[in-house]
């Protein structure tokens, strides 16, 4: 066997020297896992992940029927009708803005895309300790006291909820500039000859170009990238955590699904069990709400 992977006169050695110590920590660390926690999901594992008891799909039934795991579904909808369409039109609108200079484009294209390589926590801490914080400190309500307005408890007011405003601007600002690329990469994709062609036909420059050239050009990328933006909404977990949780735990609205499965499996309860199956069923609505999505747009469809 170890003569099939090295192939004739050792000529795979150095790709195994290379992928094998990546292949084996995505084993350890990722599929074992994965598999492991499939495996919990069944059984009644509490405070313990070797569980004896096997209880079927009793697991899912409760995740399915418990009012508060459903709630946190709800939560992620409303997330992502917030975060998806503004990152889209964000990231897409730099992309324009950046292709379109004639000079320090390469400065411009690196500083919106630095803050990708940002700590999800890090942001999180400076919007919470330094932009909004509290009712008398932060950026935000310095900006309203010069304007006379009242200040706000941002991450702590419910009517109306300006939480979502501190959730949703952080996430903004970390995941923009990384849509920013993909989206120039395919503006740099478009034929130059377009442009020319719909020139000579008397389209005129701007909306009338970008709607019936340069948009419908990016429809893969478009594709690609709301994609991107509902899976990674799905998995929300760090903004929510370090946004809205203080010495008192966590507040009883805006939990996601993988904050309440945080509580559930490592929570007071430590049910493990229960846990896994809520991480199995966001796993599988994930993977249809993608595959939905695929074929809603399109996605792998020749062009015509």
């Amino acid at each position: 066997m170890i003569r099939t992977l090295l192939g004739p006169q050792n000529r795979n050695l150095w790709f195994w020297v290379f992928v094998g110590p990546f292949a084996v920590g995505l084993a350890l660390f990722t599929y074992v896992p994965l598999l492991w926690s499939v495996w919990l999901s069944f059984f009644d594992a509490h405070n313990t992940v070797t569980p004896t008891d096997f209880v079927g799909l009793d697991n899912y039934a409760t995740m399915l029927g418990d009012d508060a795991f459903l709630r946190s579904l709800g939560t992620f909808l409303l997330f992502s009708a917030f975060i998806v369409p503004a990152t889209y039109a964000l990231s897409l609108a730099l992309a324009l803005m950046v292709n379109r200079l004639r000079w320090a484009q390469a400065f411009f294209r690196s500083v919106f895309f630095l803050p990708t390589a940002c700590s999800y926590v890090v942001a999180s801490l400076v919007w919470k300790l330094s932009l909004f914080n509290g009712v008398r400190f932060g950026l935000a309500n310095t900006v309203l006291g010069w304007f006379g307005a009242d200040q706000t408890a941002w991450l702590s007011t419910t009517q109306p909820p300006w939480y979502w405003l501190v959730i949703v601007t952080v996430r903004l600002w970390l995941q923009a500039g990384f849509y920013m690329i993909l989206f120039l990469a395919g503006l740099q994709r478009i034929s130059p000859r377009l442009y020319e062609a719909a020139a000579v036909d008397g389209a005129k420059p701007g909306w009338q170009t970008f709607r019936h050239i340069t948009f419908p050009q990016l429809r893969a990328t478009s594709v690609a990238v709301v994609l991107l933006l509902v899976i990674n909404a799905f998995q929300a977990f760090d903004e929510f955590y370090n946004l809205l949780s203080d010495s008192r735990g966590y507040p009883p609205y805006a939990r996601p699904p993988l904050v309440y499965l945080y509580y559930i499996a490592l929570g007071n309860e430590q049910n493990l069990g229960l846990g896994s199956a809520g991480a199995v069923i966001l796993a599988l609505i994930i993977a249809v709400a993608t595959i939905v999505q695929a074929r809603w747009f399109g996605l792998g469809r020749k062009e015509d």
